[in-house]
C-alpha cells in the first residue's frame, strides 16, 4: 500500500514538474552537457486564435450565377488551394474552412499586411502561353483565348475582336522559382516543365521562331518575349516589372495551380488586438473568481476530501495548459469557455466520489475500505456523465467543421480535452493526495475532517 502510494506520488511530480516547465516558459530546449549541442527543441509560445490577438477575417464565395451548381470537390479543392498560398507567403496559423456548399471562410491570427493576401486569395491563377503571332501586345492588356476550364467553346461578342489559341496552361509546369533578374535588378519566374509540356513548348517554339508567345495571367497580358530559337530543355522563365514581393506571389500562384472556382469577397473583418486583449484579461478574471469560489466551498463542505480536489483541479489546469502550448492548440474566447466548463466535469467526478465514500463511513466501514469502495462504486456514473459529454463534443466539432464555424470547434475541442484530462486527475490524482493527507494527518474525528 505504502509503495504504491509512493509510485503514484513520484509519477504526479514528474508530471507536475513538466507541465510546470512547459507553462513558464516559451521554447523546450535539451543541451547536451558535454558539448553544449542542442538535443531538442520545442517551440512552446502560447497560439492565440483571431479574437485574441486580432487579425483579418474574410469570406470568400463562388463568382459564379446562384443557380449554378458547384461542385464539391471543386470547392475543396479550392479551399486546398488558398490554404497552400497562404501558407507559401509566410500567413501563419491561417484556418481556411468551408461555410455551406458555395463559400470558404478564412481567418489569419496577426495578419497585417491584408491587401497582398486578399489579393493573391481571390486570382484565379489561371497561367496560359499563348500564341499571337506578329502581334506584341501591351503588359497589362486582356486578351481573349480559346482556353476553357470546362473544355467549352470560346466565341467572343464581338465579331472584330480576335481570339487567340492557347499553347498550354500552367498545368504543364513542374517546378517554379524566383530569382533576381540579371538586367535592371527586377526579378524573374525561372519554371521546369512536365515532360508533355516540354514536347509541346519545343515542338511550338520550333516552328515558330521569331513569333511572340504572350504569357498570361488570368487572361491578362504579362510579359509578350520573342521566341529566339527553339526551346527543347523544358525550362524557361517569365520577365515582367516584377518587385521581390510581387515575383513571390506570382509563383506562389502558378505553384499551386489554379482555383477550379473564382472566388470573391463578400465580407472582410478587422479584428483588432486590443479589443482581444481585453476580452482574454476579463476571461481570466471572471475564471479566477469562479475558481476561487469553487474551491471555498468545496473545502467548507467536504473538508479534507475538498482541499485534495482543489489541489487536482489546479494540477489540472496545469497540465491542460501545458499540453495546449505543447501541442500548439489555438486558444481562443470559446475555447477558454470549454475550458472553465471542462473544470465543472472534473469537479462533479470529485463530488460523486465524495459522496459515496462519506455514505460508506455513515455505513460503518473504515476509512479504507470506505476509499475504495467509494471510488469503484462511483465510476460508472463517472463513466456514463463524462463519456455524455465527449460524445455531445464530438458533435460540435463536426458540427463547426461542416458549417464552418470555428468558434464552436474551439469550444468542443477544448471541452474534449478538459473532460479527458480531468477524468484522469479526478480518478488518479485527487485519490492519491487524499491518500497522502490521511496517512499524514491520520483523522480520528471523521465528523469533522470529511464533513459527515
Amino acid at each position: 500500500m505504502i509503495r504504491n502510494l509512493t509510485n503514484r506520488i513520484i509519477l504526479i511530480v514528474v508530471i507536475l514538474a513538466l507541465a510546470l516547465w512547459i507553462d513558464l516558459t516559451p521554447e523546450i530546449k535539451l543541451i547536451n552537457p558535454v558539448n553544449d549541442e542542442t538535443l531538442f527543441s520545442q517551440n512552446v509560445e502560447p497560439r492565440l486564435g483571431l479574437d485574441l490577438q486580432g487579425g483579418l477575417q474574410v469570406l470568400l464565395e463562388a463568382d459564379i450565377p446562384e443557380d449554378q451548381q458547384i461542385d464539391p470537390e471543386s470547392l475543396n479543392l479550392a479551399r486546398d488551394i488558398v490554404q497552400q498560398r497562404t501558407d507559401a507567403l509566410g500567413v501563419n496559423e491561417n484556418v481556411i474552412q468551408i461555410a455551406g456548399d458555395r463559400r470558404i471562410v478564412g481567418e489569419f491570427p496577426g495578419l497585417e499586411d491584408t491587401e497582398s493576401v486578399l489579393a493573391i486569395i481571390q486570382q484565379t491563377g489561371l497561367l496560359e502561353f499563348v500564341d499571337t503571332g506578329d502581334f506584341s501586345p501591351e503588359e497589362g492588356s486582356v486578351l481573349v483565348t480559346d482556353y476553357s476550364p470546362t473544355g467549352e467553346p470560346i466565341t467572343s461578342s464581338n465579331p472584330d475582336e480576335i481570339v487567340y489559341h492557347t499553347i498550354m496552361t500552367g498545368g504543364e509546369l513542374s517546378a517554379v522559382t524566383v530569382a533576381p533578374d540579371s538586367i535592371g535588378g527586377s526579378y524573374q519566374i525561372s519554371f521546369t516543365l512536365t515532360s508533355e509540356g516540354t514536347k509541346i513548348f519545343a515542338d511550338h517554339t520550333g516552328k515558330n521562331s521569331g513569333k511572340f508567345l504572350t504569357i498570361l495571367l488570368d487572361k491578362q497580358v504579362i510579359s509578350a518575349p520573342v521566341i529566339r530559337e527553339p526551346i527543347t530543355g523544358g525550362q524557361g522563365s517569365i520577365s515582367g516589372n516584377f518587385t521581390a514581393d510581387s515575383a513571390n506571389a506570382f509563383a506562389v500562384q502558378l505553384r499551386y495551380g489554379s482555383l477550379p472556382v473564382p472566388l470573391k469577397v463578400v465580407e472582410t473583418r478587422i479584428i483588432g488586438p486590443t479589443l482581444g486583449a481585453d476580452s482574454l484579461d476579463k476571461s481570466v478574471k471572471a475564471g479566477l473568481i469562479g475558481m476561487a469560489i469553487v474551491a471555498l466551498f468545496m473545502i467548507i463542505y467536504y473538508r479534507m476530501p475538498g482541499l485534495a480536489a482543489v489541489i487536482s483541479i489546479l494540477t489540472y489546469a496545469l497540465i491542460s495548459f501545458a499540453i495546449f502550448k505543447w501541442f500548439h492548440f489555438t486558444l481562443t474566447l470559446p475555447g477558454i469557455a470549454g475550458f472553465l466548463l471542462s473544470t465543472g466535469s472534473a469537479l462533479d467526478a470529485n463530488i460523486l466520489i465524495f459522496e459515496r465514500i462519506k455514505e460508506e463511513l455513515r455505513n460503518g466501514r473504515n476509512i479504507v475500505q470506505a476509499l475504495d469502495l467509494g471510488w469503484t462504486r462511483a465510476w460508472s456514473s463517472i463513466r456514463d456523465s463524462n463519456l455524455s459529454a465527449i460524445i455531445t463534443a464530438v458533435i460540435l466539432f463536426w458540427f463547426g467543421s461542416s458549417f464552418g464555424a470555428t468558434i464552436v470547434k474551439g469550444f468542443s475541442l477544448t471541452l474534449a480535452l478538459g473532460v479527458i484530462i480531468s477524468l484522469f486527475t479526478a480518478i488518479y490524482i485527487t485519490r492519491t493526495i487524499l491518500a497522502l493527507l490521511i496517512n499524514s494527518f491520520k483523522p480520528k474525528n471523521l465528523e469533522t475532517w470529511f464533513g459527515l
